[in-house]
């Protein structure tokens, strides 16, 4: 590998695991431990199982935009989708504060110091979904590979009162819109789900995502230092 894309490399893996730091940490701060749940804590120590998914452009026909618009379009839900900048980090952090206490997924809160951080990175981006006036759901793109051709969806979050109502749906059609707009050399969709998060699996699977392979992360994947 040429030592420019070893570099590239390096710093797309950083950043991956710096995003997957914020999302799912146990929380440290100035090197002190927190009080943890030992049975998370095990959990770190021993390995978190993620499912690999993908799902190729090349699937995503005119037929397949169609049922996805058709499963959207009988939602009980309507929601307005916006690009988020940096005066909707209180809205951002309120959504995954409270979508994540409902999942079955190890977290810590995040801060708005540590989701500054991702939206300054150039190759993310974060939609939010707004329902009946209120922000309900956001979703986290990122950008791989040399040309940008490899999407990953880096976080899902949707707060109780909209859960299983269709807005990660709808979600899903706005960033597929997206990128077709901002990004068409994207090759391929990417998403991990930790493995005993049924929910979301079920989801992402339902809208046409394959498994293609698994990941096991230990603690110090997660670990980040010094948020504040």
């Amino acid at each position: 590998m040429s030592q420019p894309k070893l570099e590239r490399k390096k710093r797309f893996d950083l950043k991956k695991r710096k995003i997957r730091a914020f999302f799912l940490s146990i929380e440290t701060k100035k090197k002190q431990k927190a009080e943890v749940d030992k049975e998370v804590e095990d959990l770190y120590q021993d390995g978190m199982v993620y499912i690999q998914m993908r799902l190729s452009v090349e699937k995503i026909t005119k037929e397949f935009e169609n049922k996805l618009k058709d499963k959207i379009e009988h939602s009980i839900v309507k929601a307005k989708i916006r690009e988020a900048n940096k005066e909707d980090l209180d809205s951002l952090k309120n959504i995954y504060n409270r979508a994540w206490l409902t999942s079955n997924t190890p977290f810590r809160p995040i801060t708005k110091t540590d989701l500054k951080k991702i939206l300054e990175y150039p190759e993310t981006v974060f939609l939010i979904g707004k329902v009946y006036g209120v922000d309900a759901a956001f979703l986290l793109l990122d950008f791989e590979g040399e040309n940008n051709e490899y999407a990953i969806i880096a976080a899902l979050a949707v707060i109780p009162r909209f859960q299983r109502r269709g807005v990660g749906s709808v979600l899903g059609m706005a960033s597929w819109q997206y990128l077709k707009e901002q990004y068409p050399n994207v090759k391929e969709i990417r998403c991990e789900v930790y493995r005993d998060n049924k929910v979301s699996y079920l989801f992402i699977k339902g809208i046409g995502f394959e498994e293609y392979d698994t990941k096991i992360y230990k603690k110090e994947d997660f670990e980040i230092y010094n948020t504040e």
